[in-house]
C-alpha cells in the first residue's frame, strides 16, 4: 500500500559505514522526521570517487552503473556527504560520455539525489522542532558539497533551530581541511600544513564543538585535533540535528 510519502533511499556512505555508523542512523532518525519512508538499499557499495579520483575512469564507470540499478527506483536517493552527492550528481556525467542510454539514466538518478541538509531544507522544508544542544559550536563548510552543489546556507538554518545551541564564527571556514580523499595520501606534508591552519582557525573561534556535513573532513580534523591534545569535539552535523550526539565524538 502507497503510504503517501516520499519514497527515500538512504546512501550510507562508506566512512559511515565502517567508521561512524551512528551518522546514518542520525540521517534516516532525520528523514523519517520529515515525513519520509526511508529504505536502506542492502546492496549499495561505493559511489566510486576513490576511483574516479584516482583515474580508474573504468572502474568507476562499473561502480557508477551498480549505483544507478541500486537507487533509480526511489523518489529520493539522500546522502549524508556532499562528496558521495556530488560523485553522483555532477561526476557520473563524466563517465558515461558515448552511451545514451545510461547517460540517460544518469541524469535522472542525478536529478534526485541530494545531500541531507540540502535535501531537509530544499526539498521538505523541514527543520527541528525539539533538538537542543548546549554548546559553542564552529561549522566547516567541506569543498564538495559548498563547490559541487552549493551547499552553505542550508545547514547553517538548521543548526539556528537548535535550542540553547551558539554557533561562532569560524575563520577561514570555506577553506580546505586538507583530507580531499587521495590527496591526503599523495600529498601528506600539504595535507597536514592545510589542516594545521584549519585547526588553527577552529581552536581561535572559542568552539566547544567542531560540526561538518562529510565525514572524510571531519575524521581529517578530528585526528589532527586530537594530535594536539585539544579538547575540542567533533560530530557530524546529523548527530546533533538528531539528538544522537552523545559522548566524546570521533
Amino acid at each position: 500500500m502507497n503510504s503517501g510519502k516520499p519514497k527515500v533511499a538512504l546512501f550510507v556512505t562508506c566512512l559511515a559505514d565502517t567508521m561512524r555508523p551512528n551518522v546514518a542512523f542520525a540521517a534516516a532518525r532525520l528523514l523519517e522526521s520529515a515525513g519520509c519512508e526511508v529504505v536502506v538499499p542492502a546492496t549499495q557499495t561505493c559511489c566510486g570517487q576513490p576511483a574516479y579520483n584516482s583515474g580508474a575512469k573504468n572502474a568507476s564507470r562499473a561502480i557508477a552503473e551498480q549505483v544507478i540499478q541500486v537507487f533509480e527506483a526511489f523518489d529520493y536517493v539522500v546522502a549524508p556527504s556532499g562528496s558521495c552527492a556530488g560523485m553522483i550528481k555532477v561526476h557520473y556525467a563524466e563517465l558515461f560520455p558515448d552511451d545514451p542510454g545510461w547517460r540517460l539514466r544518469q541524469e535522472d538518478l542525478a536529478s534526485r539525489t541530494f545531500e541531507l541538509t540540502q535535501f531537509l531544507i530544499d526539498v521538505m522544508d523541514w527543520k527541528p522542532t525539539s533538538a537542543s544542544f548546549p554548546a559553542k559550536v564552529a561549522y566547516h563548510d567541506s569543498c564538495s558539497g559548498l563547490r559541487e552543489l552549493g551547499i552553505k546556507a542550508q545547514p547553517r538554518a538548521l543548526l539556528s533551530e537548535i535550542a540553547e545551541l551558539e554557533l561562532k564564527p569560524l575563520s577561514g571556514e570555506e577553506a580546505c581541511c586538507g583530507f580531499g580523499g587521495t590527496f591526503c595520501i599523495k600529498y601528506p606534508d600539504i595535507s597536514t600544513a592545510i589542516v594545521a591552519d584549519k585547526t588553527r582557525s577552529i581552536a581561535m573561534s572559542g568552539a566547544e564543538v567542531l560540526l561538518a556535513g562529510d565525514l572524510g573532513c571531519l575524521m581529517n580534523m578530528a585526528g589532527k585535533l586530537s594530535r594536539e591534545n585539544s579538547k575540542i569535539r567533533c560530530f557530524h552535523i546529523a548527530e546533533v540535528l538528531a539528538g544522537l550526539a552523545d559522548g566524546e565524538g570521533i
